[in-house]
């Protein structure tokens, strides 16, 4: 992204394009989730597939006169369990933070047709990623949905002690039909 277009301006919800992603995306994921730490990075061949075989259940944000991503979320329907949309990664550009780009996302990301069967989010946040929480708690208030946490994957008995416990919320339920937000472009 050229930094200096947004010295000057943020973009406003009004001008950013919110899609599916393609394959030639990818790239261009890698680079957003690399400069959102403390999300964990993965293999660009991870985010290709993601933007390939998870296209349905993902969804970015773009402002038409930049080559970077402003916003990002991955997900996919939990194979057992397909009226629940795990979350995986949220990641908004720091030059868009501020202005409720990772709600819509999420929002029209849920108002897709093919999502509306889809009665909870799931998601995993480490205690210190404060955003995440934040962003998670909030969604859930503002749509008067419930929420549950507990640890899921624990640092030394799944990780080895290398990486923080996840700790899984499952928000919801949703309403059966999800509308579409106001502001900018469709899904």
């Amino acid at each position: 992204m050229n930094d200096l277009y947004f010295l000057d301006k943020n973009p406003s919800l009004d001008t950013i394009t919110f899609r599916e992603p393609r394959p030639e995306d990818g790239p261009r994921v890698t680079r957003l989730i690399a400069r959102c730490p403390p999300l964990d990075p993965n293999s660009a061949y991870c985010n290709l597939l993601q933007c390939t075989h998870f296209a349905d259940t993902c969804i970015l944000a773009e402002h038409p006169n930049e080559d970077e991503l402003l916003g990002w979320i991955s997900g996919y329907r939990i194979p057992n369990a397909p009226d629940k949309l795990f979350v995986w990664q949220v990641a908004v550009a720091e030059t868009a933070r501020g202005q409720g780009l990772a709600s819509s996302l999420l929002e029209r990301l849920l108002a897709r047709p093919g999502l509306d069967d889809v009665r909870f989010i799931v998601t995993t946040i480490t205690p210190d990623n404060d955003a995440s929480w934040a962003f998670f708690r909030g969604f859930a208030a503002r749509h008067g949905h419930s929420i549950v946490e507990r640890p899921l994957f624990e640092k030394e008995r799944h990780f080895a002690g290398r990486h923080e416990t996840e700790w899984e919320l499952t928000i919801g339920p949703l309403s059966a039909v999800h509308s579409t937000p106001s502001g900018g472009n469709t899904p």
